[in-house]
């Protein structure tokens, strides 16, 4: 599917005057038809990211994935631990393996055709990527299902915007939550899809457009810097969730930082934000963190 720009619709709550275009949504000054229309929106849909937000795929997913395709090529590399929580600053896997060559190897010692093994070298590590989800190796973060399971229910709607591929999307949804999962999803914003990947919000707008939504009718969930960039750049007001790699991002403007989305018996821990004494990400919680954030313009 081609991207399209996202397209405003012809109705006054589309009108925005800015004084800066380039100020991030919580600084847009509104005009008073905007301000009352903006009152009367409703909370409609979810948009998660992936990696890192509804699973923990990152140390003991992708990073053995990759070793398995580096192995596989024979080309002598192998991410540690630290050294991938490094590369996870460059969003995009094919992208992450050219910052390699290019600030860890000074594109020294590269296979003359490296530019088109790139691609190559995805490819296969996408395939160990999804062998390994398929043993069920990779579950789900604490109180992701029974967040989704309450959204539908309360009759939400839900999408995906991610810089993974749609294969890794349905796989990680069907070994976790069944083979109808993907069908949760109105939208998988995936991979390739849009021209710049996060902090652009290209794929956040990508979803919005699919969906006929304005940003402030969603909520977006995310646990990186570079994915409340990207969610704060389409103008959504965003809920993190952190792991090992991103616990000491900087999460400024986020709505609500938490280790995790909580479950019955297992509280989240609460980094910043509040949390009027809900002990889990609740349908209740996030009409109340929507409302609260439709007045937030300083």
């Amino acid at each position: 599917m081609a991207y399209q720009p996202l397209k405003m619709a012809a109705h006054p709550c589309a009108a925005e005057t800015l004084i800066n275009s380039e100020f991030p949504k919580a600084h847009r000054i509104l005009n008073p038809v905007e301000s009352v229309c903006m009152k009367n929106m409703k909370l409609e849909a979810l948009i998660f990211d992936v990696d890192g937000t509804l699973s923990d795929t990152e140390r003991d997913g992708h990073r053995v994935a990759f070793n398995a395709a580096f192995d596989e090529f024979g080309i002598g590399w192998h991410w540690d631990v630290e050294t991938y929580g490094q590369l996870l600053a460059v969003t995009g896997g094919k992208e992450r393996m050219k910052h390699y060559a290019k600030t860890f190897l000074n594109n020294q010692g590269l296979a003359d055709n490296f530019e088109q093994l790139v691609p190559e070298l995805h490819a296969a590590k996408t395939k160990h990527y999804v062998r390994l989800l398929s043993t069920g190796a990779i579950p789900l973060r604490t109180g992701v299902e029974r967040l989704l399971n309450e959204a539908r229910r309360k009759g939400l709607r839900l999408a995906i915007a991610t810089t993974t591929t749609p294969e890794n999307v349905t796989v990680l949804l069907e070994h976790t939550l069944g083979k109808d999962a993907i069908e949760w999803f109105e939208v998988i914003a995936a991979g390739d899809i849009v021209p710049a990947k996060k902090p652009a919000g290209d794929i956040y707008n990508y979803a919005l457009q699919a969906m006929d939504l304005k940003p402030e009718q969603c909520l977006a969930f995310e646990d990186s810097r570079n994915g409340i960039l990207s969610s704060h750049n389409a103008g959504l007001t965003t809920l993190i969730t952190i792991n090992g790699y991103t616990k000491d991002d900087d999460f400024s403007g986020a709505a609500l930082v938490l280790n995790h989305f909580g479950d019955t018996d297992i509280p989240f821990n609460v980094i910043s934000g509040h949390t009027n004494n809900h002990k889990m990400v609740s349908c209740d919680l996030l009409y109340k963190i929507h409302s609260a954030n439709q007045h937030t313009f300083k």
